[in-house]
C-alpha cells in the first residue's frame, strides 16, 4: 500500500534512508547521499508539503519516495541530450528501501504514473542498480542535469 507520509512516520523513514545509504555505499555508490542525505529537515518539509510517500506492507514502512508535479529547477538545463517533451511532468526523487520488499521503484512509478503519465527522474552515475531499475521501468536516458550544489546526475524521462 502506498500512502502519504505522516509526521509520526519520521523515525521509520529516517531508518529506511539510513539503510539505503549503507546499501548504496556497499554497492559502489558511497557519494550520492553521503552519510546524511536527505536531512531530517528535508524529509519533514516533504511530509508537510504532502510530497513524501511511504510503501507499507503489514503496517510496516519498507520504502519511501518523494513525488511532485512541478517544474523542477534542476531540470531546466540539460546537457549531452535533451528532454523528450516540454509538457508538464511529475518528478520522482529520493527513492529508498529497507531491502525487505522487491519492486519498490516499479510500485512508485505505477503510483506516480496514475497521477501524471509524464515523469522525470535522475540518479548518480555510480548508482548502477538504480539506473538499471529506471530503464527497466520504461524511462529513457535524456542527458545530464546539475543539482543546485553542482553535482551532476543522469536524467531520465518517461512519457
Amino acid at each position: 500500500m502506498i500512502r502519504l507520509a505522516k509526521t509520526e512516520d519520521l523515525n521509520n523513514i529516517t531508518d529506511v534512508y539510513s539503510y539505503a545509504r549503507k546499501f548504496m555505499a556497499e554497492n559502489g555508490n558511497p557519494t550520492q547521499w553521503g552519510t546524511n542525505y536527505p536531512s531530517e529537515q528535508l524529509i519533514e518539509n516533504d511530509i508537510n508539503n504532502k510530497k513524501m510517500y511511504v510503501i507499507e506492507e503489514e503496517n510496516q514502512i519498507h520504502a519511501v519516495f518523494m513525488f511532485d508535479i512541478c517544474e523542477d529547477e534542476t531540470y531546466e538545463v540539460i546537457k549531452n541530450g535533451q528532454w523528450l517533451s516540454d509538457e508538464e511532468y511529475g518528478v520522482i526523487h529520493r527513492v529508498a528501501s529497507d531491502g525487505k520488499i522487491k519492486g519498490v521503484l516499479n510500485k512508485a512509478v505505477d503510483f506516480c504514473s496514475a497521477k501524471k503519465a509524464h515523469l522525470r527522474i535522475d540518479t548518480h552515475k555510480d548508482n548502477k542498480i538504480m539506473q538499471h531499475q529506471i530503464e527497466k521501468n520504461g524511462f529513457k536516458k535524456c542527458g545530464i542535469i546539475k543539482l543546485i550544489n553542482g553535482d551532476e546526475r543522469i536524467a531520465y524521462e518517461k512519457i
